[in-house]
């Protein structure tokens, strides 16, 4: 379990600094894996593989963000302004909306939702060239969205802040570093949300802090804050079209297998 951890943390710290996504579109459906071979209840299974995923974040977006500030990348404009909104809505998310859904909800709406964000970066539609970021108010109030999003399925909001700033003209590359720099407010807000809410409900199972599973975070951000800056490295070398189809191929292979586990959860109960 510890061995499939680390090299967990080592692949997706290395896709968090390459596609600027956090990681946590990655290991929601591997932890949802190991959690359930592992034994933990199927009623706490997917609650603690996203918050665990979420909370991991904190850790691998300073570790991307060093690297991405490093090249002057980061537009620090559009972190200021989408900040506030983002922490209000991680925190409605985390802290209220995440502990009434059942596995069966979480699943479906992480698979249906990935799969829209995958499709939408493939298909590659262009914006309009006059379409810009909006003003203060409206970046917020983007932010507000991506971060009560974010909290449902556990991602540090780059499946979502990516295509919303290349819909709004920012290049992808500036985008990939933004996003990275958005994921540690997201990851901030939602996990003491996920802690407040889960504290009853996570009390049955050992190792549990609300909903985070402790023990596979320290495993997890072992390796992950390490290879982050490779995969920020990387970033700058990719073409951008390479980019995006990585992106979006990666995305419609998670939501697969979270739809198949959707039906699993509905099968047995």
């Amino acid at each position: 379990m510890v061995l499939c951890l680390l090299a967990l943390g080592a692949v997706v710290g290395f896709a968090a600094g390459l596609l600027g996504i956090g990681g946590g579109m990655l290991l929601v459906p591997f932890l949802t894996m190991l959690f359930t071979w592992q034994g933990m209840s199927s009623d706490l299974v997917v609650h603690a593989a996203i918050a665990t995923s979420m909370t991991s974040i904190l850790f691998t977006s300073i570790s991307s963000v060093r690297a991405h500030h490093q090249r002057g990348t980061i537009r620090w404009g559009i972190v200021a302004a989408m900040a506030p909104g983002i922490i209000v809505g991680g925190l409605l998310s985390g802290g209220a909306v995440f502990a009434a859904l059942n596995t069966l909800w979480l699943s479906l709406f992480f698979a249906l939702f990935v799969g829209y964000s995958g499709w939408n970066m493939l298909r590659n539609k262009k914006p309009k060239p006059s379409r810009q970021m909006p003003g203060v108010v409206g970046t917020s109030a983007a932010g507000a969205g991506i971060g009560f999003l974010s909290g449902l399925v556990g991602a540090g909001g780059g499946f979502l802040s990516v295509p919303f700033m290349v819909w709004c003209n920012v290049a992808l590359h500036n985008a990939v570093s933004t996003s990275a720099a958005l994921g540690f407010p997201i990851a901030l807000a939602n996990s003491v949300g996920y802690v407040v809410s889960g504290l009853s409900e996570g009390a049955s199972q050992p190792g549990m802090i609300g909903f985070i599973y402790w023990p596979a975070l320290v495993a997890l951000v072992c390796t992950s804050v390490l290879t982050a800056p490779l995969g920020a490295r990387m970033a700058h070398r990719l073409p951008v079209a390479t980019l995006k189809r990585v992106f979006a191929c990666l995305l419609f292979a998670l939501a697969a297998y979270m739809l198949v586990k959707a039906w699993q959860t509905y099968a047995a109960g």
